[in-house]
């Protein structure tokens, strides 16, 4: 795919180094577009070293191959990251002085924007009838997140993570982005209702054991996927209910602006027992998707651990089996999916690790997915062998953890249906 990235000058710009880098590593021709002021962030050659394509700021550069045209028609997707509130207000006003305005003049392409800003100026009235304007015309704008700013400011203006953008934006290739929330290019609305009126509790995050004050155990899920899978089915017309434990910043972004998902928190284990207990109460499909400790500390100290005192000794008990549990206290002809993260040397051996798990927790859907450095946890895309009751390997989806969350509600609607 050709990816145009567009770059402007704000400090978040040293951020889309990893989101070309991300783009390239998955195999797409990118092809970075910076303004004069994101060359005081981050240099020509280390856009070029990243892109591997030549990197040109001017409309007269390559003047006999059009390039100021050539790139914008030749383009798949462009992104803009970051996009500062005045870049958003060149995009509304279509103002074209430079390469990167005269490209999205002239392309058809999709385009994705990831604002970064102060506070006051993504709140200003003039910043927001500019996003409204950009949105009208089909822009897709993804964030900004609520976090720490530059100048020890906190609040609503950060730029998404890279791979969140990386995320939205191959999501968008394959499909439409509005507002931050993915909707189906398929004009047919029954494509996109078929869990309509589908009550849906759906767990995501890592769950926070404390063993004092300062520290805790926990692990490395994002929440990417539970929380692309409570969009999925939000867009599909279901209600949902997202239990998050701790997720990444901007994760939760767009599941908060949906007006078919309420978001519930909860940090530990125990905390997220009995919000999914709740919400799988009524609900007519749970999925857990959430990594659950498996341990946490039997008595957690009241009081920082010093080095002065010595090594702790720290006492482990085992922690509820939350989706067990809601397997056994599961409502008449309520569907319940589970997620396995194993470390496996073979697709034979992922397999078999999940159908021992399937079998213990009886859930009517397991999906299994191979985890380490890179893989699954922390990353933009997923791969997930999804295991039916009968231990049959229902789908082998791999791709944007959105793909990865419409296979496994593929594969509910057709349990649920009888097919």
């Amino acid at each position: 795919m050709f990816v145009v990235v567009g770059v402007t000058g704000g400090i978040a710009a040293y951020k889309t180094v990893h989101l070309v880098r991300a783009l390239v590593t998955n195999g797409h021709e990118v092809h970075v577009v910076p303004t004069a002021d994101a060359l005081r962030f981050v240099g020509t050659t280390t856009w070029e070293a990243v892109s591997r394509n030549p990197v040109t700021t001017s409309v007269h550069d390559d003047v006999a191959q059009v390039r100021h045209v050539a790139l914008g028609t030749s383009a798949d997707l462009v992104v803009i990251a970051p996009a500062t509130a005045n870049t958003l207000a060149r995009m509304a006003a279509g103002i074209a002085d430079d390469l990167l305005g005269v490209t999205l003049l002239a392309t058809t392409a999709p385009v994705v924007v990831a604002p970064a800003m102060h506070t006051a100026m993504w709140e200003h009235a003039a910043t927001q009838a500019n996003i409204a304007t950009l949105r009208a015309r089909g822009v897709h704008i993804v964030g900004p997140a609520d976090g720490p700013l530059t100048g020890g400011d906190s609040g609503p203006g950060r730029m998404v993570e890279p791979d969140e953008i990386v995320a939205a934006a191959l999501q968008v290739a394959a499909g439409v982005v509005a507002g931050g929330v993915v909707r189906s290019t398929d004009t047919d609305a029954s494509d996109r209702a078929d869990l309509d009126g589908v009550r849906l509790a759906v767990s995501t995050g890592g769950t926070r054991e404390p063993i004092d004050p300062v520290r805790y155990l926990g692990n490395r899920s994002s929440g990417r996927q539970g929380a692309a899978l409570a969009l999925a089915a939000a867009e599909r017309g279901a209600e949902v209910a997202l239990v998050a434990a701790h997720v990444d910043d901007g994760v939760l972004d767009a599941a908060v602006n949906h007006p078919r998902i309420t978001l519930v928190r909860a940090g530990s284990a125990a905390e997220l027992e009995t919000a999914m207990t709740d919400a799988a109460a009524t609900a007519d499909v749970v999925a857990m998707v959430a990594a659950v400790a498996d341990y946490r500390v039997a008595s957690p100290s009241a009081e920082k651990l010093r080095k002065e005192d010595g090594i702790p000794r720290l006492d482990l008990v085992e922690n509820p089996d939350i989706l067990a549990g809601l397997v056994a206290r599961r409502r008449a002809g309520q569907t319940i999916v589970g997620f396995a993260a194993e470390t496996a040397s073979s697709d034979e051996e992922l397999l078999e690790r999940g159908r021992r798990k399937r079998a213990r927790k009886g859930v009517d859907l397991l999906a299994v997915n191979a985890v380490g450095e890179g893989i699954g946890f922390e990353s933009a895309d997923n791969r997930v062998l999804l295991l039916g009751a009968d231990d049959a390997l229902v789908a082998d989806v791999a791709g944007a953890k959105r793909e990865v969350a419409d296979a496994v509600w593929d594969a509910v609607v057709a349990l649920r249906a009888g097919t």
